[in-house]
């Protein structure tokens, strides 16, 4: 499950849009909203591309897209 609060922060800290975002990950906005928002799940590519993107730590990344909440 997606930390979205997390998530949002390191998207603002990154200084990116979640437009940007989208492009990266070659996916629509509403597609990119759902996976922030648990609707469904982000692939692994694209949390390896969001880890480089947003220059996430492995604790970091583990954190937002790997939380037991």
């Amino acid at each position: 499950m997606t930390d979205t609060l997390e998530l949002e922060l390191a998207i603002t800290r990154a200084g990116i849009t979640k437009r940007d975002i989208s492009k990266i990950l070659e996916t629509s906005e509403a597609c990119l909203y759902n996976k922030i928002n648990n609707r469904s799940e982000f692939k692994a590519s694209e949390i390896e591309k969001l880890k480089k993107v947003l220059s996430l730590s492995e604790k970091e990344r583990n954190k937002i897209f790997f939380s037991s909440k």
